[in-house]
């Protein structure tokens, strides 16, 4: 690729929407997850015993088994979404690029 067409790509305008686009949607995820996590972390240091409640009376699994792999699930789904808008919305606008370079 030659400087000049990496100068077109990068002041294109569908490049610039698809970069701040996307930034600001993986951003939002990982300040999410980031929120979710630490907050687990701050209650494992500071109120332990909020987590060691037994499920039920006489049970072996705490509150903060759940809890933990809740957190899990939650990566995973916020994972997914954003492969969906990857998926959808990202290709697309990339393939728009394309179409547009090519021209």
């Amino acid at each position: 690729m030659t400087e000049i067409t990496i100068e077109i790509i990068k002041n294109h305008p569908k490049y610039q929407e698809l970069v701040s686009s996307r930034s600001r949607y993986a951003w939002t995820l990982s300040v999410l997850m980031l929120l979710v996590y630490y907050t687990f972390i701050m209650i494992i240091a500071f109120k332990p015993e909020l987590l060691a409640i037994p499920l039920y009376n006489g049970s072996v699994i705490s509150v903060g088994i759940p809890i933990g792999i809740t957190i899990i699930l939650f990566s995973f789904l916020l994972t997914g979404l954003y492969v969906r808008r990857a998926n959808s919305k990202y290709d697309l606008l990339l393939e728009e690029l394309n179409a547009d370079i090519k021209k």
